[in-house]
């Protein structure tokens, strides 16, 4: 045999042994603890998500599931972490509207649509408004009339420059003809904290973020967007009700993974999401918190996120919103 033929069967040998050994460690997966990078500070609701999630893991596969919470540059900063990480099925990340609508504010360090493994949803939600009860407003009408008597001195805090949080008070302004002032901070749970603390006048968040503050008076719900009441503040009427038809906002949370994570590991992980999201109590929980529970699939989540890139282009553009 020549020396040449020698090399050819040694680099398929090599081949075969790596292809197997890669293999064996996708059928063994789990087997050590997976880190969940979620883009925002604790305390919001992608924290709560991510929980129910990484229980769900950790029961299915008994290792653990760190949620490891890195905010920055409006979510960027932990998405960039997580995308340039090993894909090797040990990495998590959330994702939801502020992925799509940073493809467009943005010049990320990442595409999302190249860079991401979708793996699935979990939930989707309007967004609630509330308002500091130092604010002299208990409808959404006399709201309206003050922001108009005082054009750009209402400010409101959000989670994110771009995100949901945002865009539903860019889309209430122009649709009612007033104008506020965006005050952005590092997740769900410092925009929530500058509101109860009187720093900003009014939010507009997700609805696990602040039912407790207004259940217990520290905060004033106003309206929900979409088309139905909250079950958990049958009480606050929708947009709708409220005299300011069309506004609607739903967002949703997901998993991902870098791209390149193997297939097999993603649709593992898929799997127990469909789990999680059909379980009874797990729905209970998210219903109680304003959740609408969902799933869809790595295709489907893929489809849905490009659909969502698109719609908020458009918002975006027609707000005339700027990157920060």
């Amino acid at each position: 045999m020549t020396s040449h033929a020698v090399k050819v069967r040694l680099l398929a040998l090599a081949g075969g042994i790596a292809f197997a050994g890669c293999a064996l460690a996708q059928q063994d997966y789990p087997n050590r603890p997976i880190r969940y990078i979620l883009p925002y500070a604790p305390g919001g609701s992608t924290g709560f998500t991510a929980r129910l999630v990484g229980q769900r893991l950790t029961e299915a596969w008994g290792q653990q599931v760190v949620i490891d919470y890195r905010a920055g540059a409006n979510t960027v900063l932990g998405t960039e972490i997580a995308v340039k990480s090993k894909p090797d099925g040990y990495t998590l990340m959330y994702i939801g509207s502020v992925t799509a609508t940073n493809h467009t504010l943005l010049k990320t360090p990442y595409d999302v649509t190249k860079d991401i493994a979708t793996i699935a949803t979990i939930a989707g939600y309007e967004n609630l408004l509330a308002v500091h009860p130092s604010l002299p407003v208990k409808t959404l009408k006399e709201l309206i009339a003050l922001a108009k008597a005082r054009p750009g001195q209402l400010d409101y805090s959000t989670s994110s420059h771009g995100g949901s949080t945002h865009l539903a008070v860019e889309l209430l302004n122009q649709t009612a003809g007033i104008r506020t002032r965006q005050i952005p901070y590092k997740g769900g749970g410092p925009a929530v904290i500058a509101l109860v603390s009187g720093e900003v006048h009014f939010i507009m968040a997700v609805p696990v973020n602040i039912l407790s503050h207004i259940k217990n008076g520290r905060l004033r719900g106003i309206a929900i967007t979409g088309a139905s009441r909250l079950t958990a503040l049958p009480d606050v009427p929708t947009f709708t009700e409220a005299g300011v038809p069309n506004i609607s906002m739903q967002t949703w949370h997901g998993v991902a993974a870098p791209a390149g994570t193997p297939k097999v590991i993603v649709d593992r992980v898929s799997a127990e999401v469909a789990k999680l999201v059909a379980m009874p109590d797990a729905r209970e929980k998210l219903d109680t918190q304003g959740f609408v529970p969902f799933y869809n699939n790595p295709e489907q989540m893929a489809a849905l996120l490009k659909a969502d890139i698109a719609k908020y282009a458009k918002l975006i553009k027609a707000a005339n919103i700027k990157s920060e």
